[in-house]
């Protein structure tokens, strides 16, 4: 069994700033920047794929059902206290990664994230965890791409702290926004793998500085594959990036060695 791995706690007074500075200004919140305490309609904890889709034949003849998939999602045990289900879709989801750019490819990485398809299409299933000292909320997904797909897309990914290393994008609110993008290094799992750190600041219209903070990492193991984005305003420590990337491996490995030995 994996034991649970919390993320390092941030020292009171980061937190005690942070809420001061990011969430209880009028600015911040009139932009839809903070994340509510409840939602009107919360998502799944787990969101399923349609009634009509039983199983997804891999290319290496394995099969993995949606029970399977399901199965191969990391739960908030796995990361520990404080991480639980998640309340609802961040809303600085809405108030900054929804922007443009100029330049094509930064663009797609800004869609890429807004609609969370870091693996190029929909999730098959994915869970929603949110970090209640940080206000951090990670998402997890489990894809439904082909693996030749997958490695197109990881390929791209690894672009993108060249040719998307700092760019400028224009919030839906007319904020400028300034992006960073570097490579983060992930624990060795998988077949194939890539992670980014995305940082996004601006300033409100009342001079509020604001700064996303995000961790991104896709993984393929076999013929499967996993994303996931781990955000928040302010810093987002690393560590639960790293233990979700190598628990979900592990994980998905052991689902698809069984669901081999069960065809």
């Amino acid at each position: 069994m994996t034991a649970a791995i919390r993320p390092r706690a941030l020292p009171l007074a980061v937190l005690a700033a942070s809420a001061a500075g990011l969430l209880a200004v009028t600015g911040c919140a009139a932009l839809g920047l903070e994340h509510p305490p409840t939602a009107e309609q919360p998502l799944p904890t787990v969101a399923s794929p349609s009634p009509t889709a039983k199983s997804s034949a891999q290319g290496d003849g394995a099969v993995l059902t949606d029970e399977q998939a399901r199965a191969a999602l990391i739960t908030q045990t796995d990361l520990g206290a404080p991480w639980a289900a998640t309340r609802g879709a961040a809303t600085w989801r809405d108030g900054l990664l929804k922007a443009t750019t100029a330049t094509g490819k930064c663009q797609r990485l800004l869609d890429a994230l807004y609609a969370d398809e870091l693996l190029g299409g929909p999730a098959r299933v994915a869970v929603g965890l949110d970090d209640a000292d940080t206000d951090a909320q990670l998402r997890y997904q489990i894809g439904a791409r082909r693996p030749a797909e997958v490695d197109a897309q990881l390929a791209w990914l690894r672009t993108m702290p060249v040719d998307c290393a700092r760019f400028t994008a224009t919030s839906e609110t007319d904020l400028v926004e300034d992006v960073q993008v570097t490579e983060v290094p992930l624990p060795e799992v998988g077949d194939a793998r890539e992670g980014l750190h995305v940082t996004v600041a601006t300033t409100t219209s009342d001079d509020q500085q604001v700064v996303l903070t995000m961790d991104v990492a896709a993984v393929r193991v076999g013929s499967d594959a996993f994303a996931l984005t781990n955000g928040g305003l302010g810093d987002v420590p690393n560590d639960a990036t790293q233990a979700a990337v190598q628990i979900g491996a592990l994980r998905l490995g052991a689902v698809r060695r069984q669901g081999r030995v069960q065809v």
